[in-house]
């Protein structure tokens, strides 16, 4: 007799979880609900939120040219952030989604609709890690703690756009690339035009990915009524919007270098622009790859997004170091 398949789903597993990946095989099984709930099993999220932040603070310290031991503290700093934040928001959206993911192949093991823990405890789960971030963002200066606070907003809404736009992923590039002017202030006291330049760059990014990422749910999310830009832009047209979000992000962040770069320093130059440069090729490359409908090339391309990102990171700290 063959071997019996283990369903991914087994023993609790979230279906789209890092096979292998530390939660399902070495946390203490009471915590593993939670900790799926935060998305601790698919760390891509916390990567796509933390990025924008490193970008921030590193294009911000390479302008000004200051760099000290409370900028290593908020690069620290931005990484917890990240993650709690990344969870919260992620706990949150399963609240507000708990009766749409049961009706999604890709959605209904999760903890709330799979019963491994009910709305209050992700409710009370979701508070507490607001309130351990909240005490790290209280660290920062005065004006980044009020970015960090009114960054809420946007993490509350999103779960809910989907149901009233088809362009939800907008309102997710908000939330998931505020972490831009949030570093960019805690380093310098106040906002800039390159710090909102950089953050519309990163805008662009996230329409980009999770265009690509809303393509696995394109048929259920037709079936529930639920909105995205890949269904608005369908199979035909997706291509071409992603070229059209790939050009906008390469753009306004060479842009928002332009702003910053010190005047006359021009290997620093050079090294900043060659993030954008680097970075626009990766997504280049994930277009090349793209099948809207095979669901596995569409999550490993939506994965490498953390290697897209962490391209203008290496440059902008080559930068610095120059």
């Amino acid at each position: 007799m063959a071997p019996t398949e283990t369903r991914p789903e087994a023993d609790g597993q979230v279906r789209d979880a890092v096979r292998g990946n530390w939660v399902d095989h070495r946390a203490p099984a009471w915590t593993r609900p939670y900790l799926r709930l935060s998305r601790a099993d698919r760390p891509i999220g916390t990567w796509l939120l933390l990025l924008p932040c490193w970008w921030g603070l590193l294009l911000a310290m390479v302008s000004d040219g200051r760099a000290s031991w409370y900028d290593l503290w908020v690069f620290v700093g931005c990484g917890i952030g990240a993650l709690l934040m990344r969870g919260a928001g992620c706990t949150w959206n399963d609240i507000t989604d708990r009766h749409i993911d049961g009706k999604v192949a890709r959605t209904a093991s999760r903890p709330i609709p799979s019963g491994q823990v009910t709305t209050r405890q992700a409710l009370v789960w979701a508070v507490i890690q607001c309130l351990v971030s909240f005490a790290i963002l209280l660290s920062f200066a005065p004006m980044a703690i009020a970015l960090g606070v009114l960054a809420l907003l946007p993490v509350a809404i999103y779960p809910f756009a989907k149901r009233f736009t088809w362009w939800p992923q907008v309102f997710l590039g908000i939330a998931f690339n505020w972490g831009v002017l949030l570093a960019w202030t805690a380093h310098s006291g106040s906002l800039g035009l390159p710090a909102v330049l950089l953050y519309l760059s990163g805008m662009a990014w996230t329409l980009f990915y999770d265009t690509i990422y809303a393509h696995q749910d394109k048929e259920d999310d037709a079936l529930i009524g639920v909105k995205s830009t890949a269904r608005l832009f369908g199979d035909a047209a997706t291509p071409r919007w992603l070229a059209i979000f790939l050009v906008a992000s390469v753009a306004l962040m060479g842009l928002a270098i332009a702003l910053a770069a010190p005047s006359g320093a021009f290997l620093t130059l050079a090294l900043l622009i060659a993030g954008p440069w680097a970075f626009g090729w990766h997504l280049l490359w994930q277009m090349r790859k793209l099948d809207v409908n095979d669901n596995d090339r569409l999550l490993v391309l939506f994965r490498s997004n953390r290697d897209a990102g962490l391209l203008p990171v290496l440059f902008f700290a080559v930068a610095l170091l120059a």
